[in-house]
């Protein structure tokens, strides 16, 4: 229902019939000032204000649109709004306009002349919320610095994020080469010792003299302390190497995320692949892992392979959180809009001062990670749509449960939207 109106005009409009020549000109009169006075006004606001008609050719524009679109007042009345803003959906305009109600209809489009602008325009009829069509105001904002401002905050912090990044790998793969280089120095030295003493046996593969039949051939016993010790280095050595693989491969997965490849798969099946994938390492740290699958468990939309990588990186977690004899209690749940996993560990748990940065990038509290872990997971979780929700206590252990939607969400388009 339209709104009771009272302007000055709508008066005038009720009495026109009973007006003499004195009282139409001072009515026009005071319309042409009123008009003289919303040009003024209009002409000195930056947003470009545009009024069409219920076919869409133009009645009015201010200076600043004339000026944004490059066109002249003169010229461009009459004519209609796509020839200068092709962009536009018109045929969307016209029917929220007839359909009546508070509408306020917005767009966002770049236009290429007279020059690239990204321009964000609002859309109301002229006639409120009555039915039918009596034209559209429109209102074009010039929103290409603040969107370039935006671009340049985003790289800004894309640029230190990686230079954060950066950093903290460059620091972590440090210590792993100083291991590396310190234990190939070990391994040299006793390969040299073994050397040495072979050499004053023998000689090209020939005893070399009286003196050297004399000495006693390499002890059995000093070759094999060698070979342990060089047994020894080699071990932690590939060990170091499979902690920079470890490095880089988390690094390459932070700055490099792919997309899920989503499809319906059950989580129960997900869940079970990574504990037997895990079990072993559970077992030989003296730790239990406990299953409470739900039995019922309807499939969902989601990409297994990245599932199983958070499921991975959260059990670890708790693994490295507990001492020998933990346990890490792994339960399945659905509802109707969701299916959900939780891990439970009974490790030390979190200090309350911590849980605001443990999905920070970078932040950890174990001596060799890389705080990217977390982060990943929290990246894979929010590609999917879904929420990670977490509880700790210290002394107590850390539950993280993995929500996952059992329905695939529609992607809601931001060219338009409606405000009632």
């Amino acid at each position: 229902m339209a709104t009771a109106k009272s302007s000055f005009l709508d008066k005038v409009l009720g009495r026109i019939g009973r007006l003499d020549t004195h009282g139409l000109q001072a009515v026009v009169q005071r319309l042409a000032r009123e008009r003289s006075f919303l040009e003024t006004l209009f002409n000195t606001i930056e947003d470009g204000v545009l009024v069409v008609d219920e076919d869409g050719k133009i009645i009015y524009l201010n200076q600043a649109v004339a000026h944004l679109l490059g066109v002249q007042p003169g010229s461009a009345e009459g004519q209609h709004i796509s020839r200068y803003l092709p962009q536009l959906n018109w045929a969307e305009l016209t029917h929220l306009d007839q359909a009546g109600g508070k509408k306020v209809v917005r767009h966002e489009f770049e236009i290429a002349y007279p020059r690239e602008r990204f321009v964000r325009l609002y859309a109301a009829p002229l006639d409120g919320e009555t039915i039918g069509s009596a034209g559209l105001a429109l209102i074009l904002h010039d929103a290409t610095e603040a969107r370039q401002r935006t671009f340049e905050a985003i790289e800004s912090e894309r640029i230190q994020a990686l230079t954060l990044l950066a950093a903290s790998v460059a620091h972590e793969i440090g210590n792993p080469l100083n291991a590396l280089n310190l234990h190939l120095q070990l391994m040299e030295r006793q390969l040299k010792k073994l050397k040495r003493r072979s050499n004053r046996y023998h000689r090209n593969g020939t005893v070399a003299s009286a003196q050297a039949k004399a000495e006693e051939p390499p002890d059995p016993a000093e070759v094999e302390e060698v070979a342990g010790k060089l047994e020894e280095f080699l071990d932690v050595a590939k060990g170091e190497i499979e902690r920079l693989d470890y490095i880089i491969t988390q690094f390459l997965q932070a700055i490099r995320p792919t997309q899920p490849q989503v499809k319906m798969a059950c989580l129960n099946d997900v869940v079970r692949q990574t504990l037997d994938l895990l079990r072993l390492e559970f077992e030989n740290r003296g730790q239990t892992v406990q299953e409470k699958l739900a039995h019922r468990m309807p499939q969902a939309p989601f990409d297994p392979l990245q599932i199983k990588q958070v499921l991975v990186n959260l059990a670890k977690n708790a693994m490295q959180a507990m001492s020998k004899g933990g346990v890490l209690t792994i339960q399945t749940g659905t509802t109707p809009d969701e299916v959900w996993v939780s891990l439970s560990d009974t490790g030390r748990g979190i200090p309350e001062e911590q849980l605001n940065r443990i999905f920070d990038p970078f932040y950890t509290t174990k001596k060799k990670g890389s705080g990217l872990g977390l982060m990943i997971v929290q990246r894979i979780i929010r590609a999917h749509r879904g929420i990670i929700e977490l509880d700790s206590r210290v002394g107590r252990g850390t539950t993280f449960r993995v929500r996952l939607p059992v329905r695939e969400r529609q992607t809601r388009l931001l060219e338009s939207g409606h405000h009632d």
